[in-house]
């Protein structure tokens, strides 16, 4: 194998943006992402507020390429998701909190039940017929 030396000043620069991108999504994942801008009618102010999270995943790598030359390589990548879970309600000096209400699972959740029940029922009939 030959030592060839490699220019890393593309990595570095990759890095770096990389990085910076990162500062910055970080950055403005603050109060304002997790509670929206409040709504205001008839005296009654509605303020939204939501879940927030994310993971941020990357990676270097070098490989040895052709003609003795070093292949490197980088990635990256963020998600973030929100998810809503309610609005408080500010009237008349008292506030109430509402929550959201996810109607998915509400009736996924129904029908776990209603087939647990029906297997129940099953294992009860057997039962009892013998």
């Amino acid at each position: 194998m030959i030592d060839m030396p490699i220019d890393t000043t593309w990595a570095a620069s990759s890095e770096s943006a990389v990085l910076d991108a990162v500062r910055e999504i970080v950055g403005t994942a603050g109060a304002g992402k997790v509670f929206g801008t409040p709504i205001t009618q008839n005296g009654m102010i509605v303020l939204p507020a939501a879940k927030v999270s994310g993971g941020i995943g990357g990676g270097t790598g070098r490989r040895p390429g052709n003609g003795g030359q070093e292949g490197t390589g980088l990635g990256g990548g963020v998600g973030l998701v929100a998810k809503p879970l309610g609005v408080f309600v500010i009237k008349d000096g008292s506030v109430s909190w509402r929550p959201a209400v996810d109607v998915n699972k509400v009736i996924l959740g129904g029908q776990i039940i209603a087939v647990v029940a029906m297997l129940t029922l099953r294992v009860f009939r057997k039962q009892h017929k013998r």
